[in-house]
This record gives C-alpha cells, sequence and structure tokens, in this order.
C-alpha cells in the first residue's frame, strides 16, 4: 500500500490559507520563521516520517516492548528513530533555545507532529511525555533543576513521564496514597506505588526523569494537600553525568490491545526505603502544577486522535480507488467498478473527511490561539486567545478522540474483510486510537470539565468568546456566495447552541444541575459537532473565494472538496446535532432513576 500520513495540500491549506502562519514572522519573537522556512520545516518532518519512523510502525506492535528482571527493552528499530529525532532537534520545537529548543510557533510544530505521530503514535509517546515532564521543569523549576535537567530533557537526551495514578486512586488524584518525608538535606524519601505510567522505564534515553505527585507528611487530606517531586532514575553527579541509581524500579509493563511499542509500566518508589527526590514547585501545589502538563499532554492526545483519523481516511481512500468490485449501483450487467464508486463506501469516506478536515483545523487553531496570545499586545488580548484554549481542549481531547476511534472503525469497513486482517494497517490504527478516549482523563471527565467548570467560568465568558468567533466566521462565510446558504443554516444551530449552553448555565445551581451532569457527554458531543461546523464552514468560505478569484488548474479539486465537505455538515451532520441539542435540552431521568438492581446482571 501507499506510504500515507497527511495530506500535504490540506496541511499548507490550514497553515497559510486558513491561519496564514508566516505573518507570525513579522513579530520579534518568530522573525525565523516565515512562510519559506515553515514549507521546509514539514517538509523535513514529512520525509523523516515517512522515510525513517513510519517503517517502525508495525514493527512496534508485533515486536513491542519487553520487560525483563525490571528493565524494559524497546524494539532496536526505536533508536535510530530516536536518535534521528534528537538529531534534527525535533524534541521540542517551540521551547527556548537556551535550553535545546528552536523557539518555534506552536502552529509549525504541532503540523509537524501530525506527521510524527501518524508515524509511529507509541514510539512519539516518549517524546511527548519528556517534552511535557520537562516543560513542568521550565515553569516550576529552581534554577538548579533547570540547569541539572531542562537541556538534557529537550533534547532527549533524558527521558520523562508523569507518576500520577495509583492502583486505588485512578482519576481520583486526591486519593493518593504515594507518601514524601522531608530529609534533613532538603531532599524528600518518597514511598508509594504507580501504575500505568507511560515510558516509566525503557532504554532509549541514559536517564529518566520522573515527576511524581505524593502527600507530604502531615498534609492535609485531599488535592489540597498533595505536592510535586522531581525523581531521577539515577542520581545526577556533580559533573552532570547520571550517578547512582535512585530506588524507583518498574515491577511490570502492561499486555495491552494497542501501542505495543509504549511501555506502559508499574513503578514502585521505595521499596529499598531509599528513593529520593527534591520538590518542585511549592509544597500542596503539586496538583495546580501537574495540571499544566495535562493540558498539554490533552492536547497531545486530540493530535494522536487527528493522525489517526489522517492515515485511516488516507489508506481507505487509496484502497477504495484501486479496489475493484461489484457493478455500479443502477447499472444492470455493467462490469466491475472501483468500490469509490459504491454510494455507501463514499459516504462513509465523505463522513472521514469531513472529520479530519474541521479536526485538523481546530488543533491548528488551538495551537495558533497560543502563537496568537504570545504576540498579542495586550492582557485582554491574551486572555480572550486563554480563554479560547481552555474552552476548546476539553472538546479537542474528547470529541476528537471518540471521533477518531468511530473513523477509524469506519475506515477499517471500506476494507472489509480485509481491514480486519493484519495484512493492512487498519486494526492496528483501531487498536492504537482506542486508548485516546480514556487516557489523560477519561471523556466522560472532559465531559464534566466542559459542563462543570469551562461553561461557567468567568461568568461564562470563555463560551462567550468562543460563540463570539463562531460568529465572525458566519460573517465572512454569509459574504461568499458559494457558502452563504449554508451559513445562514448553520447560524439556525449556533444560535440554538448559544441558547442551550445558557440554560445550562442557569440550572447549575437548581435541582436540574444533577440531571444536566448526567447529559455531560452528550453535551461535549453537541458543542465538539457545532466547532466542527465551524471550522469546515471556515475553509468552505475559504475555498469558495479561491474558485471565485480564479485558482489555479491543480487546486479546483482540493478546494471544491471544501465546499462539499461543509456542504455535507450542514445536510447530514447538522440535523443529527440538532436532535442531540432537543435531547440535553430536555433530558429525561431515566439514568439516575434506575436503581442498581435494575441493571440486572445477577
Amino acid at each position: 500500500m501507499a506510504q500515507v500520513i497527511a495530506d500535504r495540500k490540506d496541511i499548507d491549506f490550514v497553515l497559510h490559507e486558513q491561519f496564514k502562519v508566516g505573518d507570525l514572522a513579522q513579530h520579534d519573537r518568530f522573525a525565523e520563521f516565515p512562510k519559506k522556512v515553515v514549507d521546509m520545516v514539514i517538509t523535513e518532518a514529512r520525509n523523516l516520517a515517512v522515510k525513517e519512523i513510519l517503517p517502525t510502525f508495525k514493527i512496534g506492535d508485533e515486536v513491542g516492548c519487553k520487560f525483563e528482571k525490571g528493565v524494559v527493552t524497546t524494539p532496536e528499530e526505536f533508536h535510530r528513530a530516536w536518535a534521528l529525532l534528537r538529531e534534527g532537534e525535533w524534541m521540542a520545537l517551540t521551547r527556548d533555545p537556551k535550553w535545546g529548543g528552536q523557539g518555534m510557533p506552536e502552529t509549525i510544530a504541532i503540523a509537524a507532529r501530525d506527521y510524527f505521530i501518524g508515524a509511529n503514535m507509541a514510539l512519539l509517546l516518549c517524546v511527548s511525555l519528556t517534552h511535557g515532564a520537562a516543560r513542568l521543569v521550565e515553569l516550576f523549576g529552581t534554577a538548579e533543576q533547570k540547569e541539572t535537567y531542562l537541556k538534557n530533557m529537550y533534547t532527549g537526551k533524558w527521558g520523562g513521564t508523569m507518576l500520577l495514578t495509583e492502583p486505588e486512586a485512578g482519576s481520583d488524584l486526591g486519593a493518593l496514597t504515594t507518601v514524601a518525608r522531608k530529609n534533613p538535606d532538603g531532599t524528600y524519601s518518597i514511598t508509594g506505588n504507580k501504575i500505568f505510567i507511560t515510558s516509566g522505564e525503557h532504554d532509549l534515553t541514559e536517564n529518566i526523569i520522573h515527576p511524581v505527585l505524593a502527600r507530604i507528611e502531615g498534609a492535609p487530606e485531599g488535592s489540597r494537600g498533595i505536592s510535586l517531586f522531581l525523581v531521577p532514575k539515577f542520581h545526577v553527579n556533580p559533573d552532570g553525568s547520571p550517578g547512582e541509581r535512585n530506588d524507583v524500579f518498574c515491577t511490570g509493563i502492561e499486555e495491552k490491545m494497542g501501542i505495543h511499542g509504549s511501555p506502559t509500566c508499574s513503578m514502585a518508589l521505595g521499596e529499598k526505603g531509599n528513593c529520593i527526590g527534591t520538590l518542585l514547585g511549592e509544597e500542596n501545589k503539586g496538583l495546580a502544577e501537574m495540571f499544566v502538563m495535562m493540558n498539554e499532554e490533552r492536547l497531545l492526545v486530540a493530535s494522536q486522535s487527528l493522525s489517526s483519523i489522517s492515515s485511516a481516511y488516507l489508506y481507505a481512500l487509496d484502497y477504495a480507488r484501486k479496489r475493484v468490485q461489484s457493478a455500479q449501483a443502477g447499472v444492470k450487467g455493467g462490469a466491475p467498478v472501483a468500490i469509490i464508486n459504491h454510494p455507501d463506501v463514499r459516504l462513509m469516506l465523505l463522513t472521514m473527511k469531513m472529520y479530519l478536515e474541521g479536526f485538523r483545523s481546530l488543533i491548528y487553531y488551538i495551537a495558533n490561539c497560543e502563537d496568537q496570545k504570545h504576540v498579542a499586545e495586550d492582557a485582554a488580548q491574551k486572555e480572550r486567545f486563554q480563554n479560547l484554549i481552555d474552552v476548546l481542549i476539553p472538546v479537542a481531547k474528547g470529541y476528537g478522540s471518540d471521533r477518531a476511534v468511530e473513523m477509524c472503525s469506519m475506515g477499517l469497513q471500506v476494507f472489509g474483510g480485509y481491514g480486519y486482517t493484519c495484512d493492512y494497517p487498519m486494526e492496528q490504527l483501531l487498536r492504537d486510537v482506542r486508548i485516546c478516549p480514556i487516557y489523560e482523563g477519561t471523556n466522560g471527565i472532559q465531559a464534566l470539565d466542559l459542563i462543570g467548570r469551562k461553561l461557567g467560568m468567568k461568568n461564562g465568558q470563555l463560551f462567550t468568546d468562543m460563540l463570539a468567533e463562531i460568529k465572525k466566521t458566519l460573517q465572512f462565510a454569509k459574504g461568499v456566495d458559494a457558502v452563504g446558504g449554508l451559513a445562514n443554516r448553520f447560524e439556525e444551530l449556533v444560535d440554538g447552541f448559544a441558547l442551550l449552553s445558557q440554560q445550562i448555565a442557569q440550572d447549575a445551581k437548581t435541582p436540574e444541575a444533577l440531571k444536566r451532569i448526567a447529559n455531560a457527554s452528550p453535551f461535549l458531543h453537541v458543542t465538539g459537532d457545532v466547532v466542527m461546523g465551524w471550522m469546515v464552514l471556515w475553509r468552505a468560505a475559504i475555498a469558495a473565494e479561491a474558485l471565485a478569484k480564479g485558482a489555479k488548474k491543480k487546486d479546483v479539486a482540493f478546494y471544491e472538496g471544501q465546499l462539499q465537505s461543509a456542504r455535507f455538515f450542514v445536510e447530514s451532520i447538522l440535523p443529527v446535532t440538532q436532535g442531540r441539542m432537543a435531547a440535553v435540552s430536555d433530558p429525561g431521568s431515566a439514568v439516575l432513576d434506575i436503581s442498581d438492581d435494575a441493571f440486572g446482571g445477577k
């Protein structure tokens, strides 16, 4: 099969026509990244992803990671890919060059990651966790901690993790039992067990730095008493080299449904009574500090979901163009045709195409908000961009990963029986992406975050800012003849959504609140549909303008495809969203009223 990950034409459209990322070079912070440099970066990322990382995709799944006597080994082929990522300085694209980064805009970096994650999601998990852990050091570390760890981590010389989950404290981090006892020298002795730790132990780096959530002896119970510590696998010598082994060990790795190339570890801290860590940030502020990393990782999960949809769609499209099966519908006695000519296959492909395009624009939009926040001229502008990031992250993670599982399943369906075999990559894509609705906060938690926190935050300002941005796109689209009618129909949905959001916010302190919480996930899906409609309409309006101005012949089909995606959303998805909105608007109470025994099963 063709080696496909992402459509370069679509990436260029989003970067340059939708978000005009080259304009960021007008600001001193991003002066080194004009359009020409952006294109070079994306070309190099694509080449590395396709030629060097993609060949490890199936190897990682079939060979997997091995655990023996506390040591975890990754597939041999991962080491070359890791070395190339390090040599090309791809590990921390957006970070300060002082610490090994390249100072790149987030929008460009997320496009590069579009290729890397699509090439091997399991391998890139280790890169992303390392970046996230290093970001905690950069934001909350002392000068000594930064000098010791930061450059080594941002360059991929050392790895990083996130030690949160415990056997009896999964999503409820306030229930953790890991204990930290302060030593006379200011360090802490840490004792506890953590599970489901991505890349907790591996052989890709010479050291691994673990940010660990623990409770200092005597600290308050619950989330108010949690602190954050840095626990290195190897203590660091005065010259910066790894020294004596710390008392933090992997006790086993999980046998999982997917992402076999990523070791998911159980970790024991202080079994020998000598696990030493240093406080990162302030005492009892660990959970708030860790959530900085969690938000970054949730956007990472959204990127993983995007890359999975992208690969699934392009593989399915390639197969549908080549697979010849049956005569075209309505043509008696006709010769067999490629299955892309069959209406049901076209329905699946157009569904995947629409979600892929809308979701790519959403992920890049969040990244672009981060860039715009950095170059904004006043505090009010910065706050508005942060509001947009905050309200869209649970949508991107929750809604996006739900759709990713659905789209990968749909792509497998295009292949028919062959998709279910290991001869094609579809079944692995589906197995790998299935983790995305689960980790970094289950999608039920994302839904609760959206309806329980983001909806009412700052007296509703986050939703107000998002709706204002959608209205800007509507005004633009209504001025473009080819999409004006679509914009009018979509505006009806947006107005209904605004009223629904107000209604739910008003019910927050009434007896209706519990019914609203029980319908948090449907509300998340409604919000996600509205955001998808926003993005595909925005894209269609840009494409329609380009066509009206006389687009180049080689671009006409692509632009026309944007219009058809928007049409499909309005004609086929919007009515379903209206039905969801009706259900969320007047939710029943069966979910709350059913007794435990009435579920049956005994």
